[in-house]
């Protein structure tokens, strides 16, 4: 192993192949949460308009166009954002004005265009970090701040694994005990692919299952294979332009608020789990660029609004593997996945227990990294205004499970609960008195986030097999 406790962070030294096997573990990871907002998307409609192989190719190419936007710095997969769900339930329910008689197809078209809009609003926040710089900006968010939101991200889809670990608890038993096995005491490459390993040796038992006639908690059949038969070889991703409405923008836009706050606490979460400094460098301009752009484009034609994954960041933490990269070839998986349906439906085949037993993995490695980032900072919850600050991140949260909807000029608008916990976390701190941190004064202290202000202090080391 290196000298940074079994890091690496140039995956070229393990050759291509671990390198494809990497990447693959990483497609693995935000497959299922990415094919599923679609999937819901499209209850709403009652029909197939938002479709999962556009979904795919945009997941795809947004990451890609991320990291062009990063400097290919940032270990960032961009999938399909949960927080614009009530506003796609919100649009597909609309019946009054110019949605009167208007088709599913056109609805979501409208949708899209608030999106286009929502990811442009992050273009306005990018350039005032740009003008006032960055450490104006980070000095409201201390550890207080952000060790409890990247607690609350990892918490808030703890309900998520549960459900669906619950539809075959020894599926999920099998998946999560598979990951352990292989991260604690695996040897060379199989340490640092757990995930893949867990989907793999899964999902050969639920083949087995399912052979001998078993099946989930609700007697449905572990496997369902029907779409697989009727899915082509090869086909063209369904592109569909935007169309644009005041109403509809009304809705989908202001959704970027949360959606924002949530970009920072992820990438405050994946600058602690890398121990690198991306708030500084490349800089938090140039991810929000990034990540707006690649939801205006993704929602320019027809695709979901994107966002970095808490997945990819517990497989990071997981496998110790931190280079780029490999998050570039999963992206090009997903590409190269969307102009193939049939095997995107072999990997949507895989049982939801599955990925709920990955998912209990995965979630808990975000918030224990942010465990970790309020333990190695010396935050002093003995102070009274620290326990009210952490104390009202946790409630917000967790406690707003359906976020928080108020209405503005006629229009519903709705919150996520991690937009509301990072939003009152931070006017709290601007507005309590005892402020004991200044983001950019101790190097030790930003460095024990992954924020310090000397984004070069961690250098690539080499890499070892531990096959003896």
């Amino acid at each position: 192993m290196n000298e940074n406790d079994g890091i690496i962070r140039d995956a070229r030294k393990l050759g291509v192949p671990k390198m494809l096997i990497l990447g693959l573990q990483h497609m693995f990871a935000m497959f299922g949460a990415t094919i599923l907002v679609p999937i819901l998307v499209n209850s709403y409609f009652g029909e197939d308009v938002l479709h999962i192989q556009v979904t795919l190719i945009c997941a795809g190419l947004g990451t890609l166009f991320f990291h062009l936007c990063s400097k290919f710095k940032i270990p960032a997969f961009l999938g399909s954002s949960f927080a614009f769900l009530g506003g796609f339930a919100t649009i597909a329910n609309m019946d009054e004005g110019v949605f009167a008689g208007m088709s599913n197809a056109d609805k979501l078209s409208y949708a899209c265009g608030g999106i286009v809009v929502a990811g442009l609003l992050y273009l306005i926040l990018a350039l005032v970090i740009k003008l006032v710089g960055v450490k104006k900006v980070m000095r409201f968010l201390p550890p207080v701040v952000t060790g409890p939101i990247i607690i609350c991200i990892g918490l808030s889809l703890a309900g998520s694994a549960i459900s669906n670990a619950s539809t075959n608890w020894l599926l999920a038993l099998i998946a999560l005990a598979t990951i352990i096995i292989f991260n604690i005491w695996g040897k060379g490459m199989f340490k640092i692919i757990p995930i893949l390993m867990g989907v793999i040796i899964s999902y050969c038992a639920a083949l087995v299952f399912h052979a001998l006639g078993m099946t989930n908690a609700d007697g449905s059949a572990i496997l369902d294979f029907a779409a697989i038969s009727s899915s082509a070889w090869v086909g063209i991703p369904e592109f569909s332009l935007c169309k644009f409405d005041i109403s509809a923008i009304l809705v989908m836009a202001p959704i970027a608020l949360a959606t924002m706050m949530e970009h920072i606490g992820d990438m405050s979460a994946i600058s602690a789990t890398v121990g690198k400094n991306f708030i500084e460098d490349p800089g938090l301009h140039r991810t929000l660029v990034g990540d707006g752009l690649a939801t205006s484009l993704s929602a320019l034609v027809g695709g979901p609004a994107n966002t970095t994954y808490g997945e990819n960041t517990g497989v990071l933490e997981l496998s110790k593997v931190h280079d780029p990269r490999v998050i570039r070839i999963a992206a090009c998986y997903a590409i190269l996945l969307s102009f193939i349906p049939k095997m995107s439906a072999v990997i949507g085949s895989m049982p939801s227990a599955i990925i709920g037993g990955v998912s209990f993995m995965l979630y808990g490695m975000i918030s224990a990294i942010g465990v970790r980032n309020v333990v190695e900072n010396h935050v002093d919850f003995t102070k009274s205004r620290n326990l009210i600050i952490a104390g009202v991140i946790f409630v917000c949260g967790l406690g707003f499970a359906d976020g928080l909807t108020f209405t503005v000029a006629g229009t519903p608008i709705t919150l996520t609960s991690l937009a509301i916990a990072a939003i009152v976390g931070i006017l709290l701190n601007a507005i309590l008195p005892g402020n004991d941190y200044h983001f950019g004064r101790d190097l030790n202290v930003d460095a024990n986030r992954g924020l310090d202000m000397k984004p070069n202090l961690h250098e690539d080391t080499s890499y070892e097999d531990e096959e003896e």
